[in-house]
């Protein structure tokens, strides 16, 4: 059975009008718009391995169960004005193909119960403290936030290469938070955007996704203030440190310089002067572009540990992808950066297994 629903997702993956999509496939721009609303009769198996060649699925992958893409509503996007539809569908889209793998992996393996508080009332600064304060966090720095996300339940994912104009997105999904962040960035800076997601998912219920600035300004204080509490930052610096002095700062909390700047004037802990010819002395160095000392990237540890059990088993990234009816660049799109190298091969490395943090289901 031919299913309309992964068509019009797989279209949206790739990016591709129907113009375009009929260009590639040489099927009519009229047999694509009847597809997508339901074939009857059904595509002929020429038909299908047009489709299968020009967007780079599968041929299972158009028989599968129904797929609906995820509505814009659903998910966060930072400077949606800079956005392109098009460009907005097709991450979409990839974190349809994500939740998908999602599912695989938790009919397989138990992972960390959701635990995620809703604080929609609350202002940023003091939701972050109460989010640090459940979470037997004190005040000290994250030593790595994406651990810290999975080991209360968040699925964290990477953001497909041609999904760069995206920085980050989050949404909830029948109960449960997903974050999706762009792996090209830097250590710093993906820590923020993870940060900045968690913001959204404690700020913003499921039940209330609409864009605005306010929910972006929201979601940036309590990022700053969740990974740098101002308790911890009063009296560190005097009220005019230089930006030599303010890099070994930046590098205990694992933030860019930029960021800890910012952190230092939204604390008022700097003078709005200060704080000016700082972010001014930034740009003359360029540590807007390169950061100093830059920090390595995060990676998923209930990724490396799902996939370094599957392995184990003799299960390998062919076989993950042929189970979702992927091809292996769009399995790989999902995790890239978030583990050690590709699902399968030498190469890999996965993290030691922390005991319990995940467990194959029936497994005693």
């Amino acid at each position: 059975m031919f299913e309309p629903t992964r068509l019009v997702l797989a279209r949206a993956r790739r990016g591709l009008t129907k113009r375009q999509l009929s260009e590639r496939s040489g099927l009519s721009i009229r047999t694509l718009t009847a597809l997508e609303q339901g074939p009857d009769p059904a595509p002929t198996d020429r038909t299908v391995e047009a489709l299968s060649s020009s967007l780079g699925f599968p041929r299972e992958f158009f028989s599968g169960e129904e797929m609906e893409a995820l509505p814009a509503e659903a998910a966060t996007f930072r400077a949606l004005t800079r956005l392109s539809a098009r460009e907005r569908d097709a991450a979409l889209a990839a974190g349809r193909l994500a939740l998908a793998l999602s599912e695989w992996i938790e009919s397989r393996f138990e992972l960390p119960q959701v635990d995620i508080p809703q604080l929609a009332s609350e202002a940023p600064e003091a939701a972050a403290e109460a989010v640090r304060a459940r979470w037997g966090m004190g005040l000290g720095p994250i030593p790595n936030l994406v651990h810290l996300l999975e080991a209360h339940g968040v699925r964290v994912f990477s953001l497909a290469t041609d999904c760069s104009e995206v920085d980050a997105f989050s949404l909830w999904r029948d109960g449960k938070p997903f974050v999706f962040l762009n792996t090209n960035k830097s250590g710093e800076r993906s820590r923020m955007d993870a940060a900045h997601e968690l913001g959204h998912l404690v700020l913003h219920p499921e039940y209330d996704r609409s864009v605005s600035r306010q929910l972006e300004r929201d979601a940036a204080l309590f990022a700053s203030a969740f990974l740098m509490p101002q308790a911890s930052l009063i009296g560190r610096h005097g009220m005019y440190p230089t930006l030599d002095e303010l890099v070994h700062g930046k590098r205990e909390w694992s933030v860019s310089l930029a960021a800890y700047v910012q952190r230092l004037y939204t604390a008022g802990l700097i003078t709005e002067w200060h704080h000016r010819s700082l972010f001014i002395e930034l740009s003359k160095r360029g540590y807007r572009s390169g950061e100093p000392d830059g920090i390595e990237r995060e990676r998923s540890q209930i990724l490396e540990q799902v996939f370094g059990y599957l392995r184990r088993e003799g299960v390998t990234r062919s076989d993950v992808a042929r189970a979702l009816a992927l091809s292996k660049q769009d399995l790989d799109a999902l995790v890239f950066g978030l583990v050690f190298s590709s699902v399968d091969g030498a190469a890999e490395r996965p993290g030691r297994a922390q005991r319990g943090h995940i467990r194959v289901v029936g497994a005693q």
